[in-house]
């Protein structure tokens, strides 16, 4: 079984055979990140821990992008927007809403969770099973729609 960290690899020496430049570097500063916190913490880091630094590269392009297109400089934000979809390929396969739904409402009932007081611990129980596979931001809307 291939790790997260070998497809990032693979996908890397595929990019590089293809000279596809724009596409390398976002792989690169990928690599350079995830290598970095290895470094850091000195340990090797797991496919979730992988996921969770995928997302970060990921969330901090997407503010770029709303920065970018609140100052009218589309061409930057095309260009960040490009960079989002490179990385998201890393991502295991999106929920459906439905699927989203109804975990949403099996973790509220399994905590029986009846206020916003809840919305915390129903979110910390959420958040591995949606690493990757959905917006925390839209989960979060989700949560306190059914709790408010």
């Amino acid at each position: 079984m291939t790790t997260l960290k070998n497809q990032i690899t693979d996908v890397l020496k595929a990019t590089m055979r293809a000279k596809d430049m724009s596409k390398l570097t976002v792989i690169r500063s990928l690599q350079a990140a995830i290598k970095q916190i290895e470094v850091d913490e000195r340990k090797e880091l797991d496919d979730a821990q992988v996921l969770a630094v995928i997302e970060k590269q990921i969330k901090q392009r997407k503010e770029s992008i709303k920065a970018f297109e609140g100052a009218g400089r589309d061409d930057l934000a095309s260009k960040e927007q490009a960079e989002v979809e490179v990385l998201s390929q890393f991502l295991p396969e999106a929920m459906t809403e439905e699927e989203l739904d109804s975990l949403i409402a099996q973790i509220i009932e399994a905590q029986q969770a009846t206020s916003m007081k809840d919305m915390g611990k129903v979110m910390n129980s959420l958040r591995p099973l949606i690493a990757g596979r959905a917006d925390p931001a839209q989960v979060s809307a989700k949560i306190k729609a059914k709790l408010a």
